[in-house]
């Protein structure tokens, strides 16, 4: 038996490995031949990467020589001839001594030429004579040339490198342009290859339209002037363009030749190599697979005797008696047959009770799914839906018979879930079947409603088969719960006004990041720190009355309004502090633009006054001036009398008080000063007035009816020249709606009164009136019924009042008139009153 084997195996090996090596051997002529196109191109690239460094090296040279001062410092003194000046093997004086140092071979001309392109000078490294053309070429090549790379041109059936460089003087200004050409030839092509072995791989430089070799780096092996073609029968061929220095009359390749005998030669040490590899393969797969024939025969040996062995313990069959007579593989085939049936049976009865055992576990798995509160849907191996429980049907809100044969990542799970369901799906393959932890996602309901859940998910596995359970718990209650914990517990630390929890023994147990500026200034920053002292008592006193607490305290120039809160239950108290410096700076400010705008309003309300009060002046004036020339007559005369001189004399005194009681209001009107109230009589007030506009009312013809109460005094806590400034305001109002009547229909009423504790003043009119539709926007700022008003009186009037806590408002009846009707709340409440009412009238 093991000598079969061992034939076998030998047979079988040598059958399989004659099918492999033929494949074998295709393959590796494969990879042979694309390892060779690989070096070929890495030697091409290399060739052409050291041509590619040589040209920059002219460049760059040219560039330098460009760049010398003494280039330009020539330049800028050089006298302009009409034909090129020449140097033969002499160096001109513009050319620096670094040239001839260089490793680079020398260009065959070197060329100065003006912003133009026009040739100046020409500088030959040798005895041969530039061609003609190159003035042509050189100045089409520089019209052309926006940068400074090299080219190479055809110039006279001759290849040159043509390199180019902009000179300019110190300042930046361009002086001209210095070219540089080198003929391309064998010694060039040599000198950019320093270091190629000729033997191994040749270049050469090749015209693209004749297809003729330009240069060559063996001229001997390959001369210039043959064509391409010529050579592919001895070299391996590789061509690269030279686009980025193709001139407009030449389009250069650049070419790698690698001897056909150095190919063959490789090749014929790689066919020696992998014949050796393959035989030393061959040798050792055969004795591999010769070793596993006979190590897998004896082990059927083995397992047959331990079968023998079982069916005799296990069913009570003898071993097959190969001693008898017949034949011994009969016998082994009877025995193995009977051997057979006696295993099917077993199997069989083996099979009932695990089907028995089966209901009864599918029963009681049965009832545990429907009695269980979270949803359980099993999967088979491709994801589709195979059971689904009630829970599951109340959770999608989709029946069994809807979802079975479905696929639950499609019908049950968002697109952004999905990714994360199959990597769950992956992991629980790992962990057999033990239910892995919780992972949260997102359902899918219907109406594309996404709710999330918990799901854990256990691998059955029954033989082939695969299946998965899935254990889904709706956490969406869960989740709106912790949202609302979580954005409860971020308000204080994200609030950006100062809050903290003190307890009753001014403990800081709590403050957030907003509180520090309070923390520093009570020097409460460390752990377990307490408040001042002084504070300490205002949580004491908030504790013990229950009731919110405001106090005030200026931190570092900011001021803050601190709210003590108690919280009786636990023990402590809640502060919360609002940054109010602002607040009281826009108050402060507001105040400031107020009272400048209501200086602005009374320096408008100068205009319409100023020629009465001029009027008014000139009257105790002229006054004085009589009485004095009246004493200076009777002096110079010599009869006058002392008492007559003296009673003059206190004319001219009263006149002047009362011209100084004049300018003293119009100064106490028109400047500007700090709102400040006392307490004057509202009746004083509406005189003063009426002595302002004394002027106005003659011209128009108008004698304005007071009707004041008569009691002593109207007591009003306010802003003097404020309320003055409303007061001459409507006035002046009804005074430009009566200019619009007839003389004889002009009249004006102002009366006084007391009532409620508040006391009242009407100006009344007997103008147009004013339309109904006004009436709702006449205390608008802007809004004005005359044809040069600003529209700003009455709304700083409002303003005025309001800040007096009092009110304004208008009253009229189109054609009859108008009433503007001021309350201000009285200073003391006197007890005779007035009722004002619609009948009041004026006579």
């Amino acid at each position: 038996m093991p000598w079969i084997a061992i034939l076998v195996g030998l047979l079988a090996g040598l059958a399989v490995w004659s099918i492999l090596d033929h494949i074998q051997s295709f393959q590796v002529d494969k990879i042979f031949r694309q390892e060779l196109q690989v070096q070929l191109d890495l030697r091409a690239r290399e060739s052409l990467i050291r041509f590619d460094r040589y040209l920059s090296g002219y460049s760059a040279l040219t560039q330098l020589l460009a760049n010398h001062r003494r280039l330009s410092d020539y330049l800028e003194t050089a006298v302009i001839t009409d034909e090129p000046r020449r140097y033969i093997n002499s160096p001109p004086p513009w050319l620096p001594n670094l040239l001839m140092r260089t490793a680079l071979e020398l260009p065959s001309q070197i060329l100065l030429t003006n912003l133009s392109g026009k040739v100046q000078e020409i500088f030959q490294t040798n005895s041969t004579p530039a061609p003609t053309e190159i003035a042509h070429q050189v100045a089409a090549y520089l019209l052309n040339q926006h940068d400074s790379r090299a080219i190479i041109e055809r110039i006279a059936n001759h290849f040159y490198l043509i390199t180019s460089a902009t000179i300019e003087h110190l300042n930046g200004h361009h002086l001209g342009y210095l070219v540089m050409l080198v003929p391309i030839d064998d010694l060039f092509l040599a000198a950019s290859q320093h270091g190629l072995n000729v033997e191994r791989a040749a270049v050469a430089l090749v015209d693209v339209i004749d297809r003729r070799l330009i240069a060559s780096v063996d001229a001997t092996a390959l001369p210039p002037g043959s064509q391409l073609e010529d050579w592919d029968a001895t070299y391996v061929i590789t061509t690269q363009s030279l686009d980025e220095y193709a001139g407009q009359n030449s389009h250069p390749l650049f070419a790698t030749f690698v001897p056909h005998s150095a190919v063959e030669k490789m090749s014929r040490h790689v066919r020696i190599f992998e014949r050796r590899q393959r035989f030393i393969a061959a040798l050792v797969f055969v004795i591999v697979f010769t070793a596993v024939i006979y190590l897998v025969s004896a082990r059927l040996n083995k397992v047959l005797k331990r079968m023998t062995r079982f069916s005799q313990r296990a069913l009570g069959i003898a071993e097959p008696g190969f001693d008898r007579d017949g034949n011994q593989l009969l016998l082994l085939e009877d025995w193995i047959r009977h051997f057979t049936q006696l295993v099917l049976i077993a199997r069989e009865e083996m099979n009932r009770k695990h089907q028995a055992a089966m209901r009864e576990s599918e029963a009681l798995k049965a009832a545990m799914m429907e009695a269980s509160l979270d949803a359980i849907v099993t999967l088979d191996r491709d994801g589709q839906v195979i059971e689904f429980n009630r829970a599951a049907e109340r959770l999608f809100s989709v029946t069994r018979q809807e979802a079975l044969n479905a696929s639950f990542a499609e019908r049950f799970l968002p697109s952004v879930a999905r990714a994360a369901f199959k990597r769950l799906l992956d992991r629980s393959r790992h962990l057999h079947r033990q239910p892995q932890e919780r992972c949260e996602l997102l359902a899918l309901l219907p109406d594309n409603v996404e709710r999330p859940v918990e799901i854990s998910i256990a691998l059955i596995g029954l033989d082939d088969e695969r299946f998965y359970t899935l254990y889904i718990h709706d956490i969406s209650s869960r989740k709106q719960a912790e949202q609302e914990i979580k954005s409860l517990a971020r308000f204080a630390s994200e609030s950006p006004n100062p809050i903290m929890r003190v307890t009753a023994e001014g403990l800081i147990v709590y403050a957030n990041n907003a509180s520090r500026p309070l923390l520093l200034a009570w020097q409460a920053v460390d752990y377990d720190a307490h408040l001042p002292e002084e504070w300490r008592e205002v949580v004491i006193l908030a504790l013990g009355a229950g009731q919110p607490l405001e106090r005030e305290f200026e931190v570092a120039g900011q001021l803050y309004s601190l709210l003590f809160a108690p919280i009786r239950d636990l023990g402590y108290v809640n502060l919360y502090a609002r940054d109010i410096t602002a607040v009281r700076r826009a108050e402060q400010e507001s105040r400031q633009h107020q009272a400048e705008l209501v200086h602005v309003c009374r320096l408008s309300t100068l205009g319409e006054v100023a020629t009465g009060m001029a009027h008014e002046l000139n009257q105790p004036l002229s006054a004085i001036v009589n009485y004095a020339n009246g004493c200076t007559r009777r002096l110079q005369g010599g009869s006058g009398q002392v008492e007559e001189l003296v009673g003059a004399m206190n004319q001219i005194t009263a006149q002047a008080q009362r011209a100084s009681e004049i300018i003293r209001r119009l100064r106490a009107l028109v400047g500007k000063q700090p709102p400040s109230r006392s307490l004057v009589d509202l009746n004083q007030l509406v005189r003063e007035v009426r002595t302002f506009l004394e002027f106005d009312t003659n011209r128009l013809g108008i004698d304005i009816d007071l009707d004041l109460l008569v009691v002593n005094t109207i007591p009003v806590r306010v802003d003097l020249v404020q309320i003055e400034q409303v007061l001459l305001n409507l006035v002046s109002n009804a005074l430009d709606a009566l200019e619009e009547r007839h003389e004889e229909q002009r009249q004006l009423c102002i009366r006084t009164g007391m009532r409620d504790g508040l006391a009242w003043v009407v100006v009344e009119d007997t103008g147009f009136g004013i339309a109904p539709e006004r009436l709702g926007e006449l205390f608008n700022p802007f809004v004005t019924t005359k044809d040069t008003g600003m529209g700003m009186g009455l709304a700083i009037s409002q303003t005025i009042i309001d800040n007096h806590e009092g009110k304004i408002w208008a009253e009229s009846e189109l054609g009859r008139g108008a009433a503007f009707y001021v309350t201000l709340p009285l200073a003391i409440i006197k007890p005779a009153t007035t009722e004002l009412s619609d009948s009041d009238t004026c006579e």
